[in-house]
């Protein structure tokens, strides 16, 4: 069992902590444990009350595998509270692996843990983290980065993302799939800092070449990823390919490109206010109606209506 211990504080956001919490939990592999400055009662930033096993004074963090400090409106003043940014400081280097959710990045670099490091946090504290400290070079495009044994990622769900590949880093990827596919959760690529994910409609191939052709799609949906250049990336002929590749994931390479794609889209639309025009451009799916004939045939919805619907309006710290 690997120990994980979870930093909390009055404010924090409660999904920064049940997302990983129950991610890792579900593998039966964790021993994970919740500290705040005083055992007890903590103030969630919804209001949602949580119980601190631990205060800073009740666990010895010798033993700690990873360190994961979660994330949330109450950040701001956690980081002037000396006795836990001490505790932090002091608590890193037991650990294996340091992480955090969301913002709460701030206490690390207030720990001092991010100097050198290539960090993210949610885009909209973007400015401020780069702002306030220009020791750490901040990425805000990936979900999650890894940057030796600091581990960073974006807001409130990014967290699940993070704790999956923690996962996949500890017991593979056939553990992490397990767990996502039990939460109805994507999962992520091994290693990728790509937003994009594996959906729960992927199968596993069976093989190192179709696996490698499907690798590719997954790294780059925009690319050119015909039949003939996925056949040279798994070393087949494009005759070959086609025949494995329908047996082992249930559809031609054209069908699945055009799901990976259009899974893209989805979440361009999600995340931002890029035109239908552009976002087909950047997917290989060329024109704007190419996108709209496909996404619709998919999704069951035009592209415009699935972003007024889904896309994010409210400011998560």
């Amino acid at each position: 069992m690997r120990r994980v211990v979870f930093v909390v504080y009055d404010g924090f956001q409660s999904l920064d902590l049940t997302g990983p919490y129950e991610v890792l939990r579900h593998t039966g592999r964790y021993d994970c444990r919740v500290v705040a400055p005083a055992a007890g009662p903590v103030r969630t930033s919804s209001g949602l009350p949580l119980h601190a096993g631990y205060g800073l004074g009740d666990l010895d963090p010798r033993g700690t595998d990873t360190l994961l400090v979660v994330g949330g409106a109450g950040v701001d003043s956690a980081r002037l509270d000396p006795a836990l940014v001490g505790w932090i400081a002091a608590a890193a280097p037991q650990a294996r692996r340091v992480a955090s959710v969301c913002s709460g990045v701030f206490l690390l670099a207030a720990a001092g843990l991010v100097r050198g490091r290539r960090v993210t946090t949610h885009w909209k504290r973007r400015e401020q983290l780069v702002r306030e400290h220009p020791e750490a070079t901040v990425d805000c495009d990936p979900i999650f980065i890894a940057d030796g044994n600091v581990w960073t990622s974006a807001g409130v769900t990014a967290g699940m993302d993070l704790a999956l590949a923690l996962v996949e880093e500890d017991h593979g990827s056939e553990a992490a799939h397990e767990v996502a596919r039990e939460l109805v959760m994507f999962l992520r690529r091994p290693g990728s800092q790509s937003q994009f994910s594996v959906p729960l409609w992927s199968v596993r191939p069976r093989t190192d070449p179709i696996r490698e052709a499907v690798h590719a799609v997954h790294a780059d949906p925009g690319a050119d990823h015909s039949v003939a250049r996925l056949a040279a990336t798994a070393g087949l002929s494009p005759r070959h390919l086609q025949r494995r590749f329908t047996a082992e994931l249930g559809e031609p390479p054209s069908s699945y490109v055009e799901r990976v794609r259009i899974e893209a889209v989805r979440r361009a639309l999600a995340e931002g206010g890029e035109p239908v025009d552009a976002l087909a451009r950047r997917f290989g799916l060329g024109t704007a109606e190419t996108l709209r004939r496909a996404f619709h045939r998919r999704v069951g919805v035009a592209p415009s209506d699935y972003r007024s619907r889904f896309r994010a309006t409210k400011e998560y710290a």
